[in-house]
């Protein structure tokens, strides 16, 4: 991609809008140098921290601070770029930004250092996807997932992937541009060990970047079940406090209580809801029908069951979403003294959300059935655009197998074609203004 430097230059607050203590300024294109010397009185050296005060048109001192200035193409956007960092004040910092667009810039859009950054070659699009996953990530593991794929793990995966297909598109093109050759290249055995392992890192790939989506945005899980079964008992319990009120009393839980946690990392929302049971009640109904709701939108739900009505679950399962996964939780267990842990033929479990019996072991399978497994070199984050992506990648993919059984090279080389141009819309190679438009739109002002 050819730098594209734009001709208007920008100016945003970097830091968040209020009181602080320093709030810093970021200038980015052509005129950038122009209202340094202008601001500063002076050009500073690049790459220096220089302490300067900034100046208004008649020459008094609107604020003072350290400015730091990056010649392009060597900058974040690979534009000129000028950081200035003053105080925080929200009347200086509005003083400033006047000062600067009456020198001749605009103010930012969202996202539009970073989409100059991508424009010209300085990021690609999965690079500063991660900038605002790095920002927004809600745990550790989600921040270092966002830091892998900011340094670029997520692209040398797409990229190698890519290099791989291109190879199978060589040798394709080889039997279709020598047909005459005594060796059938599209019967070599060799091709097809190379479908193969191309479509191991499609399967390796795509789970990397399902965990890295769940990183990104979690999972609803929704608790159901009886009245008095224990689900507020379980929600206090995976939450850490006294999230839901908890009493013998049928029917306590009427509306809906949402709590976030993470497992390792994991960020889910859990939420506890009404007993499902035929009620008069007017409230308690709503309740209910709230329950269903919940239900049609969870990515999994924790059906939990008193272990002394194991039952009860048959008739309950048999009212949810057909495509819903359900985990079985008898709860309850420390009454019976049975042991905590995956039942013998693995279609439920038992704990006891009184003691905390049997609770790692839920976690593990919450893990297991959401498909959140990182690697031992770590996650990356991901978002659903590139699962959809990858899912058209592969299907293009195995078309081409299906052509190389059918002996047809021209057609394979052309799924395969097909293949590479979706992995493209990964890291930006092609990309519609479209899309760039509602990427970048989701950034904050000033990145």
């Amino acid at each position: 991609m050819a730098v594209n430097l734009q001709q208007d230059t920008i100016v945003a607050r970097a830091t968040p809008a209020g009181r602080g203590g320093v709030g810093i300024i970021r200038i980015s294109g052509t005129a950038a140098g122009d209202i340094a010397a202008a601001l500063l009185g002076r050009l500073p050296k690049p790459r220096y921290a220089t302490y300067s005060r900034f100046r208004d048109a008649d020459g008094t001192s609107l604020d003072s601070g350290i400015a730091l200035w990056f010649p392009g193409p060597h900058s974040f956007t690979g534009e000129d770029v000028l950081e200035i960092q003053g105080h925080g004040g929200a009347v200086v910092i509005d003083l400033l930004l006047e000062r600067i667009t009456a020198l001749g810039a605009r103010l930012a859009e969202p996202g539009e250092f970073s989409k100059r950054a991508f424009l010209n070659d300085k990021l690609d699009l999965t690079q500063a996807e991660a900038i605002v996953d790095l920002i927004d990530s809600g745990s550790r593991v989600a921040a270092r997932a966002a830091q892998r794929s900011l340094q670029g793990e997520f692209s040398h995966a797409v990229m190698q992937l890519n290099d791989r297909i291109t190879e199978l598109r060589v040798h394709v093109e080889a039997a279709i541009d020598f047909p005459d050759e005594d060796i059938d290249f599209l019967s070599d055995s060799g091709l097809l060990e190379r479908v193969s392992v191309v479509e191991k890192a499609f399967s390796e790939l795509t789970r990397s970047a399902r965990e890295g989506c769940l990183l990104r945005e979690g999972a609803t899980l929704v608790l159901a079940g009886k009245p008095n079964a224990g689900k507020s008992s379980l929600l206090n319990a995976l939450s850490g406090y006294s999230a839901a009120i908890v009493t013998d009393v049928p029917g306590t839980t009427r509306d809906v209580i949402k709590e976030h946690i993470d497992i390792d990392g994991l960020p889910l929302s859990i939420i506890d809801t009404a007993g499902l049971r035929t009620s008069a009640d007017v409230v308690e109904q709503e309740g209910v029908r709230r329950t269903h709701e919940q239900l049609r939108q969870a990515d999994l739900a924790i059906l939990v069951i008193d272990v002394n009505n194991p039952e009860e679950a048959v008739e309950l399962i048999a009212d949810m979403p057909a495509d819903l996964q359900i985990i079985k939780v008898l709860n309850k267990c420390d009454l019976i003294n049975r042991q905590p842990g995956l039942s013998e033929d693995g279609s439920a479990i038992y704990v006891s959300a009184l003691t905390g019996a049997g609770l790692g072991d839920l976690r593990s399978l919450l893990k297991q059935r959401l498909g959140y497994l990182p690697s031992e070199s770590g996650s990356i984050t991901a978002r659903r655009r590139h699962l959809v992506i990858l899912a058209a990648a592969l299907s293009a993919f195995q078309d081409g197998r299906a052509r190389l059984a059918e002996g047809s090279g021209e057609l394979m080389a052309d799924d395969l074609l097909r293949s590479q141009n979706a992995l493209a819309e990964i890291t930006g190679e092609f990309s519609s203004d479209d899309l760039l438009g509602e990427i970048f739109s989701n950034f904050c002002i000033g990145k």
